[in-house]
């Protein structure tokens, strides 16, 4: 099964009632375990040099002659998207977007928005494009334009001290109350290949299909409160909740299920793909990437100039 962030543009978010009286984060925040979700590596500069005229040449007139473009993202996914203490909407994705219109000449004008929402807006023209850790698939190509940007996977954590014992295999989480956002891939993964295992195994079912939560700070919020035992997530958004728990939590296991993320955009604009597929050629040459993906901690999902592609999905 390959990783996705979401597995459907069209899947609704529906929130599982919190009981008792747990306090958990509020959805948009990136506040978990009293950190106010800075980034990693907050002191690391950035370049963000200036455009590429051959790249500029390249936009459609219409987006030149606004200026800006709405860009739509789904702002609870830190470190990928999400928003700070003051509201203001930050994070990898956010960086990579500025720098990369900054080369077309262009500036960005950045909305929060519902995951499910985000690609029908881009096909009816309500946005611009997307940057919203969207996973590259064949069936998002069907709707949109892809170009590659960033390799992530699927992890596991649990709570320090691994108190369960759990090994960071999906296969072995039969039992196990796990937290996880609603509708990703993980969730999916849970209710159509964990359990069905743990089925026919003879083992207990994960409860409910997981603990399903609309933010992701909620999911991880309930398991550092000990309210689920592990939590299922995409690798970079597992390794950004890890290092803002403040010791309370610890990835298990190894990254599986790799894919590349993909900026979308309105299909069949060859144009318009191919001019972001050159800026983001350009922050790689200047450094820029490297400098945003070091200061959110998350440089282990890079690609290499060769490796961005546009509607490249393996499936």
């Amino acid at each position: 099964m390959r990783h996705s962030r979401r597995t459907s543009a069209t899947t609704s978010a529906a929130m599982i009632a919190l009981s008792g009286s747990l306090l958990l984060t509020g959805c948009g925040s990136s506040k978990i375990g009293g950190n106010s979700g800075a980034a990693p590596d907050a002191t690391q500069s950035v370049n963000a040099e200036g455009t590429d005229a051959a790249l500029v040449a390249m936009v459609p007139a219409d987006l030149k002659a606004k200026g800006t473009v709405t860009i739509a993202t789904d702002s609870t996914y830190a470190p990928s998207e999400f928003k700070d203490a003051g509201g203001n909407i930050v994070g990898m994705d956010i960086e990579l977007g500025n720098a990369i219109m900054k080369k077309l000449g262009l500036k960005a004008n950045w909305q929060s928005a519902d995951f499910s929402s985000i690609l029908v807006g881009i096909t009816a023209k309500k946005y611009d494009l997307s940057f919203s850790s969207f996973t590259d698939t064949k069936d998002r190509e069907k709707q949109v334009d892809m170009v590659q940007y960033y390799n992530a996977g699927e992890a596991i954590a649990t709570l320090t001290g691994n108190p369960d014992k759990l090994t960071g295999n999906a296969a072995d989480l039969c039992g196990i109350k796990v937290s996880v956002q609603t509708g990703t891939t993980e969730a999916d993964e849970i209710k159509n290949t964990v359990n069905p295992a743990c089925k026919k195994a003879g083992k207990p079912e994960v409860p409910n299909n997981g603990d399903q939560f609309n933010a992701q700070t909620d999911a991880t919020s309930a398991l550092i409160a000990k309210r689920d035992q592990a939590m299922m997530a995409d690798s970079p958004v597992i390794d950004y909740a890890v290092k803002q728990s403040n010791g309370q939590l610890i990835k298990i296991g190894q990254d599986y299920n790799t894919a590349p993320y993909g900026i979308a955009l309105p299909k069949g604009d060859g144009r318009l793909a191919q001019a972001v597929q050159g800026a983001i050629k350009d922050i790689i040459a200047d450094g820029t990437y490297t400098q945003i993906l070091t200061k959110w901690g998350v440089e282990s999902g890079a690609l290499t100039a060769d490796k961005v592609l546009i509607n490249a999905a393996a499936g």
